[in-house]
């Protein structure tokens, strides 16, 4: 390296430690990073809460979605700069720039899931890039996702715990072929009994948009049996809160004697839908809204003791 280079390697470290330091704007920050070959991105919502380490929350989109469609639909930003965390919506890969994206799971989905994209390299990649431009709380790191969206995230739970202090999946299951979670992570699993695309009893689901591709979905109570077991659940679960409202019900079961906790909120008469998100969205895809329960609240409820048990 000549002293021209050196000049700049200083340079371009100093400004990385002042950004770190000193943190970024609050608002929306769209950021391209390099990854396994490709240009990889993410959005990250800075809330106005400014001097100290922030929680952040990454927010998976569905297959066939992107991360901007995300934040748009799950209306997470407006709960972020209330709590004072960062919402974080990566990008997923596909063959159409920006769109059409999906995430490899495991068995799914689409092309990601096929070229075997290294999507738990790029999410640790994200965060090491997001913590070199602003404090973030390594901490209270926690992950939840839509579909696809939450089978990545429970791929992360279970290949990247050291990094992911918990999870709200939302619609979906683990699709890993060979799942074994390497420890106990806090789990909170979103799902409606209803879901018309990701069964909750388990099964093909129907043929993706304009596609004949049909992805298998398994059973919510395989998911939750692998992690019971996981988690070192002894006690049955217990239903601990329900709301009924129209033709919809919401029901929030917890295992008991476990150690790392594990809930779901069982719900009815609901789509393949965000609750709380945004409603009457493409309702001849995804079924029927549902407004019964806030699924940003929820998690962020369920993420906030975790981190408060583990200090």
């Amino acid at each position: 390296m000549n002293h021209s280079e050196s000049v700049l390697a200083i340079f371009a470290l100093s400004l990385a430690t002042a950004c770190a330091a000193n943190g970024v704007s609050p608002g929306d920050h769209r950021v391209e990073i390099p990854y396994g070959g490709r240009a990889r991105s993410y959005i990250a919502h800075v809330p106005p809460q400014r001097g100290r380490a922030l929680p952040v929350v990454i927010n998976l989109h569905g297959g066939g979605g992107n991360a901007a469609n995300q934040q748009k639909y799950s209306l997470m930003d407006a709960l972020a700069d209330r709590a004072g965390f960062i919402a974080v919506y990566p990008n997923g890969t596909g063959r159409f720039q920006e769109r059409l994206l999906t995430w490899n799971a495991g068995t799914c989905c689409g092309p990601a899931a096929f070229g075997q994209v290294d999507d738990v390299g790029f999410i640790a990649a994200v965060l090491d890039d997001l913590a070199a431009r602003t404090p973030i709380d390594a901490t209270r790191v926690f992950a939840t996702g839509l579909s696809n969206g939450a089978m990545m995230a429970y791929r992360l739970a279970a290949e990247l715990p050291d990094r992911i202090a918990a999870i709200a999946p939302v619609a979906g299951t683990m699709v890993l072929a060979n799942a074994n979670p390497r420890r106990p992570v806090p789990i909170l699993h979103i799902h409606s009994v209803d879901d018309p695309r990701a069964l909750y009893a388990g099964g093909l689901g129907p043929p993706f948009p304009l596609t004949t591709t049909r992805v298998f979905h398994p059973p919510v109570a395989e998911t939750l049996s692998i992690w019971r077991k996981a988690n070192q659940c002894r006690g049955e679960p217990e239903t601990i809160k329900s709301f009924q409202g129209g033709n919809q019900t919401a029901s929030l079961l917890a295992y008991r004697d476990c150690a790392a906790p594990l809930e779901h909120w069982r719900l009815t008469g609901a789509g393949h839908v965000w609750p709380g998100g945004v409603q009457k969205y493409l309702p001849g895809l995804l079924g029927q809204g549902t407004t019964l329960i806030d699924a940003n609240a929820e998690m962020w409820r369920f993420f906030s003791r975790e981190a408060s048990d583990r200090h």
